[in-house]
């Protein structure tokens, strides 16, 4: 199963960049790549501040 996501996970940019067809390509390759590590950390923030609230609540 790791393996899979890893497979997955696997994204050449530089070779993304080089057939890119102008450089606003760039941006969005960029954008794209940190996308989903920004939603993670505020999906993970927004558990613990939950989190923490209950506890502090009970």
């Amino acid at each position: 199963m790791n393996s899979l996501i890893t497979l997955l996970q696997e994204v050449n940019i530089d070779k993304k960049l080089e057939e890119a067809p102008d450089s606003n390509y760039g941006i969005g390759v960029f954008i794209g790549t940190l996308l989903p590590f920004i939603v993670l950390v505020i999906l993970a923030y927004v558990i613990y501040k939950y989190n923490k609230n209950r506890y502090k609540d009970e």
